[in-house]
Formats: structure tokens, sequence, C-alpha cells
């Protein structure tokens, strides 16, 4: 058993706590690892895991979660691996902590897990070490990803055989949704957008009913201007053949059970992505904006290999719709949206073939471990 500190920085709300508070909760799960969390936004870390409580230290699902603050104490205690999640910049006493373990012939395995992408790059960056210009310290640059050269996506033992043995029907009612027997259940987790209006009226005026689910997010206020009044949670509005439903913000655990009773995800950033990926439905991405529009160059990349195997229609269709949403396009959204829709069944197996391309590889936590037993430092 090795012990390990997992430095983290809210930046994208839920996505970056999202992956770390999942990947900790896993090594300590199933792989026998002990597991120190360091967050400096422990409120995030509630929203997704409400047992943490506001506190400098705690025990949560199994792992020691510190709050993450400006200064450390010398003396700290190194862990024998040490990953800093998305180039978050570890304190520098504990650097100075872990150069004096080098010092005793105890050199941490220093990890840099860094964003999920497809971008051809990554694998040949995936496991690339650096030197530390001050310290000499090796840090390796760990990358997940979607392919065998690559650091493989976060995922539980038991998440399929869970995920494939789920009843929706008692979990939505559960949680007050009651959707027609006929409509299209869709999830909508997305950042601000002004193309929902378009999408909105879209599905007020489709041919099926479509039931939308909408978790308290940054989509609400999109939603509000949209319909031109707050939808509050637990609220819902209805428009031609669309019923629009807030319900509350889930826990990790309620957000796979969201997407597995839904038909469609609309998933955003990193976090549920990936999860979206997991419940092998039919799913949309909103990637996380950056500037230049460099997110559009990451979100083609996926989609090329995503729809590698899907037939032409559905490939052109997904690719439409795909970056309409992203950029925003109100014009051309209701068409694309039709045209993608018409492909539906196929939408659905090609999520489920999809999915199982992915079980071919081993998953991120069981990469990581694998990693660290091996280095020799």
């Amino acid at each position: 058993m090795k012990t390990w500190d997992i430095f983290c920085r809210v930046i994208d709300n839920f996505g970056d706590i999202g992956v770390c508070w999942r990947l900790a909760r896993q090594l300590t799960a199933e792989h026998n690892q002990c597991v120190r969390l360091w967050v400096d936004d422990l409120n995030s870390l509630i929203r997704i895991w409400p047992t943490t409580q506001s506190l400098d230290q705690q025990q949560a699902g199994g792992v020691e979660v510190y709050r993450w603050n400006a200064e450390f104490t010398p003396g700290i205690q190194v862990a024998d691996v040490v990953i800093e999640a998305f180039a978050c910049d570890i304190p520098p006493v504990y650097l100075d902590e872990m150069v004096k373990r080098k010092q005793c012939g105890q050199t941490p395995v220093w990890i840099n897990l860094d964003y999920l992408s497809a971008e051809g790059w990554v694998e040949e960056c995936h496991r690339m070490p650096s030197a530390h210009p001050a310290t000499g310290l090796r840090k390796t640059f760990f990358f997940p990803g979607f392919t065998p050269r690559t650091g493989g996506l976060l995922r539980e033992q038991a998440l399929v055989n869970a995920r494939d043995t789920f009843q929706a029907a008692p979990w939505l009612a559960s949680m007050g949704i009651k959707p027609r027997e006929d409509a299209l259940v869709v999830s909508l987790f997305a950042y601000e957008n002004p193309a929902i209006a378009s999408l909105l009226l879209t599905w007020a005026n489709s041919s099926k009913p479509v039931h939308c689910l909408v978790p308290d997010g940054k989509i609400l206020s999109s939603i509000d201007e949209a319909i031109g009044h707050n939808l509050d949670t637990g609220s819902t509005y209805r428009q031609g053949n669309l019923c629009l439903q807030a319900i509350p913000f889930v826990t990790q655990t309620d957000y796979d059970k969201l997407l597995w009773a839904c038909d469609i995800n609309f998933v955003r950033g990193e976090d549920s992505f990936v999860r979206g990926q997991w419940a092998a439905k039919p799913m949309v991405w909103h990637i996380y904006p950056q500037d230049e529009e460099v997110h559009i160059t990451k979100l083609l990349a996926f989609l090329d290999i995503y729809t590698r195997d899907a037939s032409p229609l559905l490939k052109e269709a997904l690719h439409r719709f795909w970056l309409g949403w992203n950029q925003g396009g109100e014009g051309e959204l209701e068409a694309s949206w039709q045209r993608l829709i018409l492909h539906l069944d196929d939408w659905q197996k090609h999520s489920r073939n999809w999915c199982n391309s992915l079980l071919d590889q081993p998953d991120l936590a069981s990469q990581l471990v694998d990693f660290c037993a091996m280095r020799q430092d």
C-alpha cells in the first residue's frame, strides 16, 4: 500500500473536483491505497458529496480530505505518490519537503494528471518525464484518453454491472419525475448557451414529446432568459410538446443514475462527459469554452474518433449538431436536431458500441497504480 496526496484547485465548478474525487475514492476502495485529497474549494466537494463538511481536515468516503490553505507548515509528511491535478502547482513548502525526502533516498513519484483530450499529440506526451529546473525532481505527465497509448478513463469495477441492473422507472419516481410513456427523456447539464432558445423551441414543436430534466446549474440562466422567467428547482415549464423540469443538483452517485434513466444526455466539461460515455446512451458534449476557440479543435478531435465507426449519415448529423451547440448556432440548430433525431436508433447502437470499445483498455486508476508500482526513482 502506498500513500497518495492529490492536489486539486477548483476552476471549472465540478469538473476538476469531480475527477479528483472519483479518483481518490477508487484508489481507496478498489486498490487499498491511503489517499489525502487537498482541495481549495470545499463547497464544490460538498455539492457532489453532501456528507463532506466545511472543515480543515476530515474523512469522507474513505478519503482523508484537507482544506488546501494558502500556507503549508514546514515538516509536512510527503506521500509516496504526489498528484497535481491539471497542472495546479503544489505548494512550495511541500516541494521543499519532497526534496528532503529525495535526499533520504525516498523520492516520491510525482505526477501531473492532465486534462482529458482526444488530440493526437496526447499519445506522444503520455508518461513523458520532465525534470524540475530548481530541484531536479522528476515529474511525469499522465494523460487520460480513449486509446491504448493513453492513461484510459476513470471507471469503477462495479460501474457497468450497476448500470445494466438499474431500474429507471422507480428511481425517476423517487425524484418526482413522471414523464409521459411516449416521451423522449433528456438530461441537460451544460454551460450558459444562447442556442438553448432555439433548442427549446425545436422540442416544443417536435412531433414526439420531450421531457427535459435540468439539474441546478449554469444553463438555467440561459433557460430563464429564453422562457422569460425563472425556472426554480422543482418547477416545470410546458410549451407544446416540451416539458422542462428543473431538478435539484444531484450527487455523483445519483448523476450516474440520471444518465442511465434518460434517452439522451447533454453533458459538459470532463467529469460528466466521461460518465455520459459509460452510460452507453446518446450524448451531446458541451466542452469548456476557451479563448480563440481552442476548445473546438479538441471537440473535433474527439468527434473524429467517436464517429470513426458510425454510419456516414449519423457521423454528419453528430458533427453538425455538436458544432452548432458548442458555437451557439441558434439559426441552424433546429434543422441539425431534426436531422440527428432521425438516426436515434443508430445513435443508440453506436453509443453502446463505443462504450464497449472503451472497456477494452484498463481504467485510469488501475494504470496509475501500476505505473507507480513500477517506478524506481
